[in-house]
């Protein structure tokens, strides 16, 4: 039986690294395997506190949000600022406007990049409210977005995805409210937000993404659900909302929890395959979202290169963990490691552990 299908994992998701002009038309070419036409783009400067910034090709490449804060959507004025367009294989930038992390003069610059379906978008009904999706299924991505109707019961959502997602952000497009984020191993009727860094709550700020009934989604539906906190989360009426859903695929991606040891023979995380990218939170008590990649680092193990996805601050230097052939393992005892402590985690490939040809990985 083959491993995964998915033998190279840079079809599907890259991590750019460049330095920005601060004018129209940079254009930036992706380095991986494949070509890789972007239809989620994060960008993040690295030398600079600047905030986060995304945009994805269902909304427009000129509609951006801020990872890290509340704001509602952004729009740029023009066709040459912040990002220009979704290319070939890469993207291209332009004047700073809204996101100094896109190109600001002389900032070194990364932007994490998952594909979905080059923009080209379909009407769903699966759920209670009507949404529009972009989907990849080999690789298990969605971009979803959908407009509230402000019930105050449980509502419904349909991904696309044809498996249930075990992954979800949504953000108010309209409103200064929270990210909301569900992932796999959070407990029961509990979230977490994005931009800050509380634990996971199940108080009317946090009641989404789940339901009474302990799943909050199926194969065809993510749910949003009841009271009056979780309605201006997730579901005010007349308010748009945009999601990225994500399910598992093996080889590809991976979404759980694990427990630290508090220990610098840290706790080991199996994934499957050799990461590309980690983002990993403690869920029981407050913590930063930490990210790290396998291009920012200078040597190839341990990884220690990092940012915070809920600060604009720059990148930051501290030794957590390696990435080897099948997961990676913690080399400190610190907070993210935290002795008996549950974190939760996202993670993408750089390449499968085995391939669908039986060729094994090897570690960095």
């Amino acid at each position: 039986m083959a491993y995964t299908n998915i033998d190279d994992p840079s079809a599907h998701f890259q991590t750019a690294l460049y330095t920005g002009t601060g004018s129209a038309n940079n254009a930036i070419t992706n380095d991986g395997n494949s070509d890789l036409q972007p239809d989620w783009i994060w960008f993040k400067s690295r030398d600079a506190g600047n905030s986060h910034y995304v945009v994805d090709s269902s909304r427009g490449r000129d509609k951006g949000l801020y990872p890290d804060v509340i704001n509602a959507e952004v729009t740029s004025s023009g066709s040459t600022t912040d990002c220009q367009s979704f290319d070939t294989d890469g993207f291209t930038v332009g004047t700073p406007e809204d996101a100094n992390s896109t190109n600001s003069s002389s900032s070194t610059k990364v932007a994490w990049q998952w594909k979905a379906n080059g923009g080209t978008t379909s009407s769903n009904t699966d759920g209670d409210i009507t949404s529009t999706v972009q989907v990849n299924s080999d690789a298990g991505f969605s971009i979803v977005t959908y407009t509230g109707n402000g019930s105050t019961a449980d509502q419904t959502v349909g991904h696309g995805l044809g498996v249930r997602a075990n992954a979800v952000l949504v953000k108010n497009r309209d409103s200064a409210v929270n990210w909301v984020v569900y992932v796999d191993g959070l407990t029961v009727n509990h979230c977490l937000e994005l931009n800050t860094t509380d634990g996971q709550s199940d108080s009317t700020q946090g009641r989404v993404l789940s339901s009474s009934a302990g799943s909050y989604g199926t194969t065809s539906i993510f749910t949003l659900r009841s009271g009056s906190g979780s309605v201006i989360q997730t579901n005010t009426s007349g308010a748009d909302y945009v999601a990225y859903c994500f399910a598992e695929k093996q080889g590809y991606s991976k979404f759980g929890k694990y427990v630290g040891n508090g220990n610098a023979d840290g706790t080991f995380v199996y994934t499957g395959f050799k990461p590309a990218w980690v983002m990993t939170k403690e869920i029981g008590a407050a913590g930063a979202w930490v990210m790290y990649d396998n291009k920012r680092s200078t040597t190839s193990n341990p990884q220690d290169k990092y940012f915070s996805a809920n600060t604009e601050d720059a990148e930051a230097t501290f030794t957590q963990y390696d990435f080897v052939s099948n997961g990676f393992k913690f080399r400190t005892s610190g907070s993210e490691n935290s002795s008996g402590n549950t974190h939760i985690y996202m993670a993408f490939a750089e390449n499968p552990f085995t391939t669908s040809t039986g060729v094994p990985c090897t570690a960095r």
